[in-house]
């Protein structure tokens, strides 16, 4: 008897939350099912992602897989930074922790061994990008914008952004993604190689239904080895970098970057990206909240208290 680890399930079974999970007619379909966050996924939505890819992979009655997000809006846009600035700039040592879930789902999409299409609904910014470019083939509609944010909000986009954009669309846009955050329209995107086809929005499901049927009339072994072989450049740079960027990306989660970055987004306001700049200029720390640690309590002898405090936080005496 076959083992039943090696069979996938009735989608009906995993009572997601955050997704959308279907399996009809050889193909699987998977959402990010957040619209009002505008598909933006938290910890809850990587760990249902990452148990979809899973059983779509383990299915023999799944030869293409569907990645999308519910709505017209957009398709994701990437972490919740609500759910970053609550928790992770307090305890950044568990971004580490979120930062494996993550992982391990964009390693279950590349090694999948089934081409996955990216069905881009609408806004694809930071790590719904990434998201983006760990698909094989990607149709877009016509509204759809792409764009990464994480110099703009305090953070870095190494986990697929800077390794995979250089690869897909050259090293020049590439930098001009990551450094500028400029919005790239869907026709760009497609002369830019970002995209393989601009649709419409009402003919959207039309021309990725007609992919995934040209994609199932070829032989699965040889799908998957072929991508096995395609994914060369794209695990390199994965594997040579994404450690160091979950080590760094936590560590920096302390940082006044992030602190100001997400919570001036959290906080809808904009971002003072000079405030740092001026303290550097100045010669003064712009690596900590308050000042170096570099202040002693003269009273209680407190020691490592904040260079620009006034007074002592356990004491409360003047410094």
């Amino acid at each position: 008897m076959r083992k039943q680890e090696f069979v996938g399930k009735d989608p009906k079974e995993f009572d997601f939350k955050e997704i959308l999970y279907e399996k009809k007619d050889w193909v699987a379909r998977i959402a990010f099912n957040r619209p009002k966050a505008y598909n933006a996924y938290s910890i809850v939505t990587l760990q249902e992602l990452a148990r979809a890819f899973h059983d779509a992979t383990m299915d023999d009655a799944v030869g293409v897989i569907v990645l999308t997000g519910a709505g017209d809006k957009a398709f994701c846009t990437g972490g919740d930074v609500k759910e970053y600035a609550e928790n992770y700039t307090r305890w950044p040592r568990d971004f580490w922790k979120w930062m494996g879930y993550f992982n391990h789902t964009h390693d279950l999409m590349r090694n999948c061994g089934k081409v996955v299409i990216a069905r881009v609904n609408g806004m694809t910014a930071g790590g719904g990008n990434e998201f983006h470019m760990s698909c094989d083939l990607s149709i877009a509609a016509e509204h759809a914008e792409f764009f990464q944010v994480g110099t703009r909000v305090g953070s870095v986009a190494a986990g697929g952004a800077t390794q995979f954009l250089p690869i897909i669309i050259g090293d020049r846009r590439a930098r001009e993604m990551l450094f500028l955050c400029d919005r790239i329209p869907a026709k760009k995107a497609l002369e830019w190689g970002l995209v393989n086809q601009v649709v419409p929005y009402d003919q959207l499901d039309k021309a990725v239904d007609e992919m995934t049927k040209t994609v199932l009339e070829k032989f699965p072994e040889c799908t998957r080895y072929t991508k096995q072989q395609v994914n060369f450049w794209k695990d390199f740079a994965w594997n040579m970098t994404i450690g160091h960027a979950r080590d760094w990306l936590a560590e920096h989660f302390a940082s006044p970057e992030t602190a100001e970055g997400m919570g001036a987004f959290v906080e809808k306001r904009p971002v003072d990206f000079m405030k740092l700049r001026k303290l550097a200029a100045e010669g003064k720390s712009n690596e900590y909240l308050w000042g170096a640690n570099i202040k002693t309590c003269p009273k209680c002898g407190a020691k490592s208290l904040p260079e620009d405090f006034e007074y002592c936080g356990k004491c409360g005496s003047k410094l």
